[in-house]
């Protein structure tokens, strides 16, 4: 069966594959074990280790072994780096950087990215997204939600548009913005779980 790349950018071979890459040359200064790397990537270990076996023999990561585990991370030193982790910023990237920028957002329950990037994430056919739509789901400030908004922009190089709606809004459908949002392709970049984490309170 013939591989396709991924809709988001389809010069990879595969979705694993790029999430790899991501997960490793978006965080250069990252060193993860293959077991925690699967469990990021949702694969299962022995396919990751396929994967990251080629990256390694490309030279693009970089393999060392800690006792039992075997670390990875992304190798400068090839020139092919760089180049390869400006495409991921612009395909890969809202993913990773909308989490980070938005982690810490007191009164955030759940973030999402829904749209068109989150479409060609999950392989609907389609034109490269020209922005990144972000749910807020929360209570959170709106100047803290558009400041982590203004810094993922500033990273991404694209607008960053971001809606912010009421806890009881995700559960009651009576929102036809959040029921269309619920109809469509979601990416979940912070859940219930990591809001609890990250605000220091509790799912409810």
């Amino acid at each position: 069966m013939r591989r396709t790349g991924p809709a988001l950018l389809p010069v990879f071979r595969s979705r694993l594959q790029a999430d790899i890459l991501a997960a490793l040359l978006l965080h250069p200064d990252r060193e993860i074990s293959l077991t925690d790397l699967a469990r990021q990537v949702g694969a299962p270990l022995t396919t990751v280790h396929g994967e990251a076996q080629r990256l390694t023999d490309a030279g693009i990561l970089a393999r060392r072994q800690a006792g039992r585990s075997a670390m990875l991370r992304a190798d400068p030193a090839n020139r092919l780096t760089k180049p390869l982790t400006d495409l991921l910023v612009l395909s890969w990237g809202p993913q990773h950087l909308i989490a980070e920028e938005f982690a810490n957002l007191d009164g955030a329950e759940r973030v999402l990215i829904f749209g068109s990037w989150a479409a060609r994430y999950h392989e609907q056919p389609g034109p490269q997204p020209n922005d990144v739509d972000v749910l807020v789901i929360g209570a959170p400030s709106r100047d803290d939600v558009y400041d982590a908004a203004d810094r993922a922009q500033q990273r991404l190089g694209i607008p960053v548009n971001t809606i912010i709606r009421p806890p009881a809004a995700w559960h009651d459908h009576a929102d036809p913005l959040i029921r269309q949002i619920q109809a469509s392709p979601v990416v979940e970049v912070l859940g219930p779980d990591e809001a609890s984490q990250a605000t220091g309170g509790n799912d409810g």
